[in-house]
């Protein structure tokens, strides 16, 4: 058993419980983005976290041992995401990445928002001509230094 085989074996196990990621993170006591990252093999889990999810989802002891494992991020399997709903950050930041460069450089300096001091936020924002989606990104200022 390897961590591709944990995650699929997750998304079996959530489906056939019936759980939604919102109530598989309040078991971690973590957000819903963070827990869903990390099962989805992006983040490890401490010990205890890995106990609680292979007891939630009725996981084979493997599974625990792997989901502490640090993973390997950011292994999306092409280089131009195909999936429409992933594809469209990609658009988004062809689009619209100089702007966002252009603007943080601006507001902040020369540096990078960090990944790792970071935060996410997806929700769902009623409107009368369709429902929205919000996303908020929320990371660390991290300055380019002279050495």
């Amino acid at each position: 058993m390897n961590r591709s085989d944990v995650n699929a074996l997750i998304l079996e196990k959530k489906r056939s419980h019936g759980l939604r990621w919102k109530e598989v993170s309040a078991q971690l006591g973590a957000s819903k983005e963070w827990c869903t990252a990390a099962l989805l093999g992006q983040m490890p889990l401490s010990a205890e976290q890995a106990r609680v999810i292979t007891q939630l989802l009725d996981l084979p002891e493997e599974a625990e041992r792997i989901l502490q494992e640090v993973p390997s991020r950011g292994c999306l399997s092409t280089a131009v995401p195909t999936d429409p709903t992933i594809y469209r950050f990609y658009e988004i930041l062809q689009v619209y990445g100089t702007t966002i460069k252009e603007l943080i450089h601006e507001e902040f300096g020369d540096g990078i928002m960090s990944a790792i001091d970071f935060s996410m936020d997806i929700s769902r924002v009623k409107d009368e001509h369709g429902d929205r989606i919000k996303i908020t990104l929320n990371g660390k200022y991290l300055k380019y230094k002279t050495y």
